[in-house]
């Protein structure tokens, strides 16, 4: 790993300085990670559309009312999971707005029909439900939460995430990313992934890249990733996402990273993060280029679905998993399939409800990945 200082110098390095930022990182890469990049088959199950932040980026959310504006029904929940259950799919990734019943009466009154209080009480059922009807494992993405929630969702998921973002305030201020968004306040993420770390949950964080944040900022938000992993070391991954332009934001004119930039990015990553630590970067959000991430020094390629769009980036396709594995083998690695816990985790007792050990044990090899007999469905 490297320090703070020079990974500023770094970050703003000169285009001339980035070949060999890429082989730095890579040669970590391969020296910690070995031969191998891994992915995850997964569904996709968007809970709610429906949000309290208004982040200036998001296509995601919506208010009730507006088109696309839906709660998920228990029943469409199982319909979703068993469809995926059936082409080979292996992970249930939840991702849901944060906390819309403090803003809107109408989800109050789903969540009340459904006998429940809160949303995230709503997404505990619905990974129960996913875990009895289904051979999924979810994985979710609830955004800020308490102890009390965390607790409560690790007895029904193999893993969780929040993305961190970004650690600036000034994208707090008036006319900025998280103007209208109080759950972006980067304390309030810091704290959510700092009791995961304490309740000993494999966690998913990342930075999201283009958003306003300069590039020294980058860097200040995965020293913070770095800091907790170092001190409750629970990080399973580390996504290195970038912002892409849509049409009904508001920042729809924001001009996007270019691949140099996000190149750069999952470099400095890396050599911030060490050689051990899992780093991913979407390949769907990077067009034609992505590749070429592999020089950065990502080793997994994250969740891709045959079944489900990218509700967060419903423009961008998956990639084919036939395409994922030529590539990869192009490049010289071997393409693996991963559960939604990566393989540092699955074998670890203190790390899994005691409720999901024998289910992770019946799936996974020796090395905490999936069984080559389940590796079916190759080619999506």
């Amino acid at each position: 790993m490297i320090s703070h200082q020079r990974a500023q110098g770094l970050i703003d390095g000169p285009p001339a300085a980035l070949p060999d930022l890429l082989a730095e990182a890579a040669e970590m890469r391969d020296r910690g990670r070995g031969p191998r990049i891994t992915f995850s088959k997964k569904v996709f199950v968007p809970l709610t559309t429906l949000c309290r932040d208004y982040c200036g980026y998001c296509a995601f959310r919506r208010d009730p009312g507006e088109p696309g504006a839906h709660t998920m029904t228990p029943d469409e929940v199982v319909a979703l999971v068993q469809a995926g259950g059936r082409i080979g799919a292996k992970e249930a990734l939840f991702s849901l707005g944060d906390k819309p019943e403090a803003a809107f009466a109408e989800h109050r009154d789903f969540l009340r029909r459904h006998g429940h209080r809160t949303t995230l009480s709503y997404l505990g059922a619905m990974c129960g439900l996913t875990l009895r009807e289904s051979p999924l494992l979810p994985h979710a993405n609830p955004g800020v939460m308490s102890e009390r929630d965390l607790s409560m969702l690790r007895e029904v998921t193999v893993s969780m995430g929040i993305m961190l973002e970004t650690v600036s305030e000034r994208l707090l201020g008036p006319g900025m990313a998280h103007d209208r968004a109080p759950d972006k306040v980067p304390a309030r993420r810091l704290r959510t992934i700092a009791l995961a770390g304490k309740l000993q949950i494999p966690f998913t964080t990342g930075i999201l890249i283009g958003i306003g944040e300069t590039p020294r900022e980058r860097v200040e938000a995965l020293v913070a990733i770095r800091d907790l992993h170092e001190r409750y070391g629970h990080i399973q991954e580390v996504i290195i996402q970038n912002f892409r332009a849509k049409g009904r934001i508001p920042m729809r004119d924001q001009p996007e990273p270019s691949l140099e930039d996000l190149l750069r990015a999952i470099a400095v990553a890396r050599l911030v993060l060490g050689p051990d630590v899992n780093i991913q970067a979407p390949p769907n959000l990077s067009a034609a280029g992505w590749p070429r991430l592999l020089d950065a020094g990502l080793n997994d390629w994250g969740g891709v679905s045959p079944l489900t769009l990218d509700h967060i980036n419903p423009e961008r396709p998956w990639p084919l998993i036939a395409d994922l594995r030529r590539h990869t083998a192009a490049a010289g690695f071997e393409l693996r399939e991963r559960l939604a816990v990566y393989p540092e985790y699955a074998g670890r007792p203190e790390f899994i409800a005691e409720p999901l050990r024998a289910r992770l044990a019946a799936l996974t090899d020796g090395d905490g990945l999936v069984k080559e007999s389940y590796e079916r469905w190759r080619h999506w």
